[in-house]
């Protein structure tokens, strides 16, 4: 399963005129370099999707919360609507340190690739931005942080999401797990697919949905904005975590058998249920022209389209009853982040010594 011949073992310090070739990167299960390389580059999507991060980068604490203070404040939201509210904030401040926990302690370990290392460390920050982000947006609406924080602990289904996703960090941390055998390396895609797919994929797309409701209806703008930039930056995740899992299908097929897709489709319908149930426990009446009923068809179609995108079958042939999370990805994407904000930054041209 290594990426190098015995003639191609890591040079000694000395020697300098050692050149790595494009052809000795792989994903995984590569030696051939002792420090993040970046050249020459062999990952090109790897690259384009840091560089889109960094062009995507913004500060909670810049989005203005007023107008959803006062609303918050006052009589104008229901009981139902704060439920839904509260139960994303719950659900959301804890699955971005869990991702953010993953991508440090044990996908970055395993991922020896340079160009795919400079994205998780770019998103490892972006996942500390989201986790921020859900701490300030508690303090703006002065919540009780630790109901919101705890809600992983103490909301059922919020607390199984969280342990489906655990048990998978936890199957790659321990002390003699590599990904230098077989099952080693099918071990590790479920954990890609497990974050990638399944969290950032399926369980984080049903909650935009929710807040981005409030926001269509020009309520709880604060939070919808930053929905809107946390999706923007959601949708780079996901795309780079699929170009990462096909990729490691190809340079390894011997991993990818019948046996070990069937497993993983279980596991997606497994997530697909724990998603529904989520939903049914925050909208248990329906507000906004949403219900569980409908978020039930929307997880089911999202299912399907990830299914797709790592090469698997669709299942569900659930339509899309939210066309306009379609719209308002789009949109994320192009929208002038700095026309919504007054602050000032330092050119590397004009900075001040």
């Amino acid at each position: 399963m290594s990426c190098c011949n015995a003639s191609d073992q890591r040079p000694e310090a000395h020697d300098l005129t050692k050149r790595i070739n494009v052809k000795d990167k792989r994903l995984i299960n590569c030696n051939a370099v002792d420090v993040n390389q970046l050249m020459p580059i062999k990952y090109d999507w790897a690259w384009e999707h840091y560089l889109n991060g960094c062009k995507n980068h913004w500060m909670p604490n810049e989005v203005p919360m007023q107008k959803d203070i006062e609303l918050w404040k006052s009589n104008k939201l229901s009981t139902e609507e704060r439920h839904v509210i509260m139960r994303n904030l719950g659900f959301f401040s804890t699955a971005e340190s869990l991702v953010a926990n993953n991508i440090v302690l044990a996908i970055f370990k395993f991922v020896t690739n340079p160009e795919c290392r400079q994205y998780l460390l770019r998103q490892a920050f972006e996942e500390a931005i989201h986790t921020h982000t859900f701490h300030y947006i508690c303090e703006s609406l002065n919540l009780d942080e630790r109901e919101v924080f705890n809600m992983y602990h103490e909301v059922n289904s919020i607390s199984d999401k969280d342990e489906f996703e655990m048990q998978l960090t936890e199957g790659i941390l321990r002390a003699d797990f590599d990904t230098s055998t077989l099952e080693g390396v099918q071990e590790f895609l479920k954990n890609l697919i497990g974050f990638y797919v399944i969290m950032e994929g399926i369980f984080f797309y049903s909650g935009f949905v929710m807040i981005l409701s409030f926001h269509r209806q020009n309520r709880m703008t604060g939070i919808g904005e930053q929905f809107q930039y946390i999706m923007r930056d959601e949708t780079i995740h996901l795309n780079f975590g699929i170009d990462l899992i096909n990729g490691i299908k190809k340079e390894n097929p011997e991993a990818w058998t019948p046996e070990f897709q069937t497993e993983i489709n279980e596991m997606i319908e497994k997530a697909v249920e724990l998603e529904i149930a989520y939903a049914q426990d925050s909208l248990p009446n329906g507000i906004l022209g949403l219900n569980a009923g409908l978020f039930r068809d929307y997880v089911q179609h999202v299912a399907d389209r990830r299914l797709e995108r790592i090469g698997l079958k669709p299942k569900y042939g659930s339509s899309n009853p939210f066309p306009w999370m379609s719209e308002t990805i789009d949109l994320a994407k192009e929208k002038n982040f700095f026309e919504t904000r007054v602050t000032e930054y330092q050119t590397a041209s004009a900075l001040s010594w």
